[in-house]
């Protein structure tokens, strides 16, 4: 059976399976399409929690980014998981006490102010609208490879399957579907890993090959460390040093705070937490979801590495002081099949500029290297293309391993994706149908409307998510890092104020999202092109306004300035009322958790 059939059943497999689902689970009533009728196991919902956490972003573009950069993007896991811990202690047990649907309806009810609900549900619309374009943009390149079509298509495709599911469903659909999501991609995640980490370190923990010594082609130890062995071939070839730092530390500092405070502002994964049946549930449910997202999240670095190993070996045959790989070995060599498959995607692409008949990979901007590419005639960087988002999903095929595995990297790709895309949906429909038009300008609407106007929102999310999505303002990991950067600026401080302050009163809290938001929004487009749209930006990442801090890392700045803000116009107004004090002090105390309150 050819390797395109193979994809084929395991993706038709796995969509006929999430589709069932969806419509087995169909939501009948606004609990259901919300909450999921408030009625999942912790362990289960533990499991669809780290599905819709683990994005596009984490499966198929986190380990491309730290295998191209190495230690200097180590920050994507140190922000996101240590965002979940910040999110699963101090924010989930008391929002899930005080028990309404989402976030935007505890921040006006807290603040006491329909203006604020509805400011909560502009910040919240504009930081998943920009987390979605990341998804759809791997949607379209999971979809592009494995159907063998442009990624223009495949995002096309994708998109009209996410439309199905998550309107059918709603959360009781998305949450049954997504623990069969995750199954899927933690299976297609790891099992290439061990495959490939038996392969090069005889370790079968992907995590504890990183560390250990490589081995040659009969599983002798050869006495030198693999990251050692990384290090040196990456440096030989003009690249800076994988396991050192290199970048501006403040910059790390904030884009890896900004990714943690983000990451406890985020309305999709917070809604998760709604739907068990008690406080308590929420609690064990954040605890299970640590367990599963760590399974990918101590396996992605062992992945980056390997995978940067195996291709710089693969274009480097006869060792980097050697010749490059022939065009014609490219052509005709079934261990670079993969190359012609994904040159059809438009993600990878390579030129033979001196016409020698080789393709040379190296870092043709390093001065040190220019000498010895004068002496050998070499014109730059032939592999002209290889785009980072394409890393995870080309794994199995640049190691060689059997099909059935290459088969079930198509389908996890696919969950990650459509998980993380189905689940950001929800939280734009119920945001635009339970806040904005129930919530504040048609109260008095009918369920069946209330359910007919979310699943017409969620419509109309995909279409502006489609558009972003065919030029996006970077990798799917970095689109969604500026997600991360706006809540962080936006929801995460009025959560906070709103749960352990009882000073903060509606205008000071109005004040600090709005001031949060805009200045974040401001410096993005100054670095990103307004609204995203191409050449329109002001400066660059890699020249930013002030001094070492990109667009990514602004988020941290946003969230500062949200607090100053709200502290100082709370300070310049009325005190908050005696009713509220006594609200934000009975969701702080633990006793008496057991129901949440269920009027909405």
């Amino acid at each position: 059976m050819d390797q395109f059939t193979l994809n084929l059943l395991f993706v038709g497999a796995s969509f006929a399976l999430y589709i069932g689902i969806a419509i087995w689970a169909r939501a009948g009533s606004t609990s259901e399409f919300y909450a999921a009728g408030r009625g999942v196991h912790p362990v289960t919902n533990g499991m669809a929690t780290a599905a819709d956490w683990m994005s596009a972003a984490s499966f198929i573009s986190m380990a491309g980014l730290i295998a191209f950069t190495g230690y200097d993007n180590s920050s994507f896991l140190m922000g996101w998981t240590g965002g979940y811990v910040l999110l699963a202690l101090l924010l989930a047990p008391y929002l899930r006490k005080f028990g309404k649907f989402t976030v935007s309806e505890f921040i006006g009810d807290r603040f006491y102010s329909p203006t604020a609900r509805m400011v909560a549900v502009i910040c919240l619309l504009v930081a998943s609208i920009t987390y979605v374009i990341g998804q759809m943009q791997g949607v379209g390149i999971a979809f592009g490879r494995f159907l063998e079509i442009d990624t223009t298509w495949g995002l096309l495709i994708g998109s009209c399957v996410v439309f199905a599911y998550a309107v059918f469903g709603g959360m009781k659909g998305v949450t049954y579907t997504q623990v069969a999501q995750y199954c899927v991609l933690i299976m297609a995640y790891t099992i290439p890993a061990v495959f490939i980490s038996l392969q090069l370190t005889g370790n079968p923990i992907p995590a504890l090959g990183l560390f250990g010594n490589t081995v040659d082609a009969n599983g002798v130890d050869t006495g030198m460390a693999l990251l050692t062995k990384l290090d040196q071939i990456v440096t030989d070839l003009g690249f800076a040093e994988y396991t050192a730092a290199h970048g501006s530390t403040l910059n790390m500092v904030l884009f890896t705070l900004s990714l943690m405070i983000g990451t406890a502002g985020l309305p999709h994964v917070i809604m998760r937490f709604f739907t068990v049946p008690k406080v308590s549930d929420a609690r064990w449910s954040a605890g299970w979801t640590l367990v599963f997202i760590a399974l990918l999240y101590l396996t992605a670095p062992a992945v980056g590495a390997m995978a940067r190993l195996n291709i710089s070996e693969l274009m480097w045959p006869n060792g980097t002081t050697g010749e490059a790989v022939s065009v014609e070995q490219i052509d005709n060599d079934p261990e670079y099949a993969w190359m012609a498959t994904w040159q059809k995607t438009g993600l990878l692409g390579w030129e033979d500029k001196n016409g020698d008949g080789k393709i040379q990979y190296y870092n043709d901007q390093n001065a040190e290297l220019q000498e010895r590419a004068a002496a050998n005639g070499w014109e730059g960087n032939e592999l002209t293309n290889f785009n980072r988002d394409i890393l995870v999903l080309a794994n199995p095929e640049i190691a060689s391993l059997p099909g059935w595995v290459i088969g079930l990297v198509a389908a996890g790709g696919l969950a990650a994706a459509l998980s993380t895309a189905a689940g950001l949906l929800l939280a734009i429909s119920s945001a635009v149908s339970h806040d904005l038009l129930k919530g504040q300008l048609t109260p008095n609407m009918s369920e069946k409307s209330e359910l007919m106007a979310a699943r017409i929102s969620m419509a109309a999310a995909i279409v502006v998510a489609v558009l972003l999505g065919l030029n996006p303002p970077g990798f799917a990991a970095q689109t969604v890092a500026l997600a991360f950067g706006l809540a962080a600026a936006s929801i995460f401080p009025a959560l906070m104020m709103g749960i352990f302050s009882t000073r903060i009163n509606n205008t000071g809290a109005v004040a600090g999202m709005l001031a949060g938001l805009v200045v974040t929004l401001v410096y993005i487009f100054l670095h990103k092109g307004w609204f995203f749209i191409p050449d329109t930006n002001s400066f660059t990442d890699a020249d930013p306004l002030l001094g070492p801090i990109k667009s990514t890392s602004f988020g941290a700045i946003g969230a500062a300035v949200n607090f100053g803000v709200a502290y100082l116009v709370t300070g310049m107004t009325k005190e908050t009322p005696q009713e509220i004090k006594d609200l934000v002090q009975s969701v702080r105390i633990p006793r008496g958790a057991g129901g949440a309150i269920e009027d909405h």
